[in-house]
């Protein structure tokens, strides 16, 4: 992906591990995948099908309080 090789993927994970310390890495990598899950989902327009709805429903209740 970006050229990293195993060595250098080590190396930056003995860095973070030391920065963050044990107890924390497991936090941050849920943190990241969900980010990273989140993006997806919005780059793949499921997200704008719920959008949608909301503005609908939102449409609706406008049409509701306004006197006929």
């Amino acid at each position: 992906m970006f050229g990293l090789g195993f060595q250098e993927l080590l190396i930056i994970l003995v860095i973070a591990l030391i920065i963050f310390g044990p107890g924390k890495l497991p936090q941050i990598g849920s943190g990241l995948g969900k980010a990273i899950r989140d993006f997806k989902k919005g780059v793949s327009g499921e997200d704008s099908d719920e959008a949608a709805k909301g503005e609908k429903d939102a449409k609706k209740e406008d049409s509701k309080e306004l006197p006929r």
